[in-house]
């Protein structure tokens, strides 16, 4: 190979490089997804058949990066009038009493739905080791100001939907036996859980519904036709999308709104909106 010619590939190798660079860290981490999905519900009132249920995960406000942009998602987001809402956990990635106050100026956005708006906490929402409960009932406080009721081991109903809320996995409130003892049998269920590893564990009780979690940001960064190389969870069969579990229960992974990091490639933030279906 002449010396030019080594140059010049050489170069352009690094060119592409750089530009890999820059999409990763400036473009993808600000470039939502707005994902369309049917969600069939078992037992659904016909009443509720087509409705829409917006899913937003993962949030991340605080310093890592400009989070203008997820004001600007919300908003979007408000357009589309759904019906109901679900934030599954890590509205920070809290440091400080600071991201308590990044939090009330990002909620004054909330999406809110017309028939209920439900959301569980994340590992982040509970500070340092994911063991503060004050900064957990801080977070709270700010959600359920902004319209966004929290459910802590807790089961709800709303327009003959019932939704159940467990606590995060790694943090100090997790009771899943506190809400999984309240299932019926022929009842329409919706499951709000932050971390997808809580599917595996003998809890459910026979529960058939649908379980709307976040947690792995489908690993942020994905090489072309292969798996994440990194996932915060056991199961690393769960990146993101949807998952049938095979007894009756449907999962689906948000690859989250926000970024523990500034840095997406192949990964694209997302926003789901589930068109509610009879099964």
């Amino acid at each position: 190979m002449k010396r030019r010619t080594f140059l010049k590939g050489a170069a352009g190798l690094a060119a592409a490089g750089v530009m890999t660079g820059l999409y990763t860290w400036q473009i993808e981490p600000f470039w939502p997804e707005f994902v369309n999905v049917d969600m069939a519900i078992k037992n659904l009132p016909s009443e509720l058949i087509g409705k829409t249920a917006i899913h937003i995960s993962d949030m991340h406000i605080g310093e890592r990066f400009n989070y203008q942009y997820i004001i600007d998602t919300l908003k979007k987001a408000q357009k589309l009038n759904p019906d109901f809402v679900f934030y599954t956990g890590d509205f920070v990635t809290y440091e400080n009493e600071h991201q308590i106050k990044q939090l009330k100026e990002v909620m004054k956005h909330a999406v809110l739905g017309s028939l209920g708006t439900f959301g569980v906490l994340g590992n982040h929402d509970y500070g340092e080791n994911y063991c503060e409960e004050k900064v957990a009932k801080g977070i709270i406080q700010v959600l359920e100001n902004s319209g966004v009721s929290i459910l802590r081991n807790k089961k709800v109903e709303a327009a003959g939907l019932q939704i159940y809320g467990i606590d995060d996995l790694w943090a100090i409130n997790f009771h899943p036996e506190k809400v999984m003892n309240q299932i019926q049998e022929n009842e329409a269920a919706i499951c709000l859980v932050h971390n997808p590893d809580v599917a595996d564990l003998p809890i459910w009780n026979q529960y058939k519904g649908w379980i709307l979690c976040g947690h792995t940001h489908g690993g942020q960064c994905k090489p072309p036709f292969l798996k994440p190389p990194m996932l915060p969870v056991r199961n690393k069969r769960y990146s993101a999308g949807t998952f049938d579990l095979r007894d009756g229960r449907i999962m689906y992974i948000n690859r989250a709104i926000g970024n523990l990091w500034q840095l997406r490639f192949n990964v694209r933030p997302e926003v789901t909106i589930f068109k509610l279906l009879s099964k």
